[in-house]
């Protein structure tokens, strides 16, 4: 029995408007044949379009021309990024070429530091300075020993600038203060009149002025401890043409007194009230005398007074922004003193301190107990005689701290 003829899959063969396939052959004898199903290509799914990529990288890949049925062509991977630096190398520190971040702060930090070192450089620097121009007494030497610290300031009426020529040769002490800064209590500031009637070791009865002229700053310094028993620690000596420097390095002070005066000797004019003044009058102002009624005891209260209006004006919270004025006010402040051996400019700045304390309101000025501002003993002319009686428990007081705030002594009612 011949085969059946198989069925054709040539092109053309099928229908090709979509009707449905002629029925099977039968063969006679032999199987039904269903009809050759027509070749349908397999659908392309459409490609997922891909993420917008905004990092640059090469060029799209060319249209496809591939034919239908074939896979989709697929765009060639991203090329990875370059690997970044290391942070550091190998040694810790960052590599050749490696990009430096700017951190402001150090800058910060570094002009911070440099002024620091200014803001203390510049004081220490001025007062090693102002340390190496003060002038020292030869030979005077003072161990001190005592409760709290005593200084003994004493007015030098030197025959130099700043002073009219009256005759008078050498220097004299016009103006001795004591200033007893205690362990605790009161700070005080006595004037002890320079015609106070005393016993000069070595010599015999005198005015104090004299133990200058007879044996110099260390025979004042044993007559003072003498009369109030008490250990001078430091010798500062001013002189009178100095303050003249000093007052006007500071720009002038503001001085009060309530008289007409018109003293030839000293050159202070005055009407009453206070009135602002330069150097020249502000020394005629604490060297009057003679056309006071007080004599002496004036005459302290004046330079107390522009000792005073000195240190309010010398103010570090000011000064601190004018340097040019602290060096102009340690220059004339050095080139005024003569001190002891064993005092420096600390110690100076210690008795500044100590001097605006005790004419603070909780400080103690004046003088100590008068008996009599004309005492005559004979062959030394007018003295001051100090209060036998009263005096020795004043000094006490003094050295303890234990005199109340305010003014002592003064004339004698």
């Amino acid at each position: 029995m011949p085969d059946p003829t198989p069925p054709s899959f040539a092109p053309g063969s099928g229908p090709r408007d979509g009707s449905a396939a002629p029925p099977a052959a039968q063969v006679s004898g032999g199987p039904v044949v269903p009809p050759a199903a027509p070749y349908v290509a397999p659908a392309v799914p459409p490609a997922a379009a891909a993420p917008a990529v905004f990092a640059p990288g090469p060029a799209a890949a060319p249209p496809s021309f591939a034919p239908r049925g074939a896979p989709a062509a697929t765009a060639p991977p991203a090329p990875a990024p370059p690997a970044r630096r290391p942070a550091v190398g190998p040694s810790g520190t960052p590599p050749v070429g490696a990009p430096r971040r700017r951190r402001p702060w150090r800058w910060v930090v570094g002009t911070l530091v440099v002024l620091l070192a200014l803001a203390v450089a510049w004081p220490v620097g001025l007062a090693v300075w102002a340390n190496g121009k003060i002038q020292r007494i030869d030979g005077l030497r003072l161990t001190g020993g005592g409760p709290g610290t005593t200084y003994l300031i004493a007015g030098s009426d030197a025959r130099d600038g700043g002073i009219a020529d009256d005759g008078t040769t050498g220097s004299r002490a016009d103006t001795i203060l004591v200033l007893h800064v205690p362990n605790s209590g009161t700070t005080s500031l006595i004037s002890l009149p320079r015609d106070t009637y005393v016993d000069i070791p070595g010599h015999g009865p005198a005015k104090l002025n004299a133990a200058t002229v007879y044996g110099g700053e260390s025979l004042l310094v044993q007559t003072v401890e003498q009369i109030t028993g008490l250990k001078v620690d430091h010798y500062v000596e001013i002189g009178m043409g100095g303050v003249k420097d000093v007052v006007d390095a500071v720009g002038g002070v503001e001085l009060c007194w309530d008289a007409d005066v018109d003293d030839p000797d000293s050159g202070m004019v005055w009407t009453p009230g206070c009135h602002q003044v330069d150097g020249a009058q502000a020394l005629a102002f604490s060297r009057m005398r003679k056309s006071d009624p007080t004599g002496d005891i004036g005459r302290g209260l004046r330079q107390r007074q522009v000792v005073g209006a000195v240190m309010s004006k010398v103010d570090p919270g000011s000064l601190v922004w004018h340097p040019g004025q602290q060096i102009a006010l340690a220059d004339a402040g050095t080139a005024a003193l003569r001190v002891g051996q064993g005092t420096n400019v600390v110690d100076l700045g210690r008795l500044a301190l100590a001097f605006r304390a005790a004419n603070g309101p909780d400080g103690v000025t004046g003088t100590p107990p008068i008996k009599s501002l004309d005492y005559r003993p004979g062959n030394i002319g007018s003295t001051v005689l100090l209060d036998p009686d009263t005096s020795p428990a004043f000094w006490q007081a003094v050295a303890g701290g234990t005199l109340p705030p305010g003014v002592v002594g003064g004339i004698p009612g």
